[in-house]
């Protein structure tokens, strides 16, 4: 199958599934449900980012284990530690502490910097 005929059908299934496609670009940005939607996006908060979910998981008292980082990130776990030497560390300068009790996994923390 070459390009072209793939773009045909592309087009095809969007005719058949947008009821707005057989619209000109005019009409479908005047309709009153798009200047809704775009208001009610300036509203919305951003979506959390997985980098914004790591540091949320190692900011809190307890720390986090790389398990469960890898659970909230669907990461494995070669990334998350890259993303601690090279982000946490590196680039955010964060101290990053890491604690194993006894029969338990290995908790990682970002330390709060002091004096500021």
């Amino acid at each position: 199958m070459i390009a072209s005929e793939v773009r045909a059908q592309v087009k095809a299934k969007r005719t058949l599934l947008s009821p707005e496609a057989g619209k000109s670009k005019s009409s479908r940005k005047s309709s009153p449900l798009r200047a809704a939607t775009a208001a009610d996006d300036a509203l919305r908060p951003a979506p959390m980012t997985k980098h914004d979910r790591v540091l949320t998981l190692l900011s809190r008292r307890e720390g986090a284990t790389v398990q469960e980082i890898m659970e909230a990130t669907n990461w494995q776990q070669h990334s998350v530690r890259g993303f601690f030497a090279g982000t946490v560390k590196k680039k955010l300068g964060f101290t990053l502490t890491s604690k194993k009790a006894d029969g338990e996994l290995r908790r990682y923390r970002i330390e709060a910097k002091r004096g500021r």
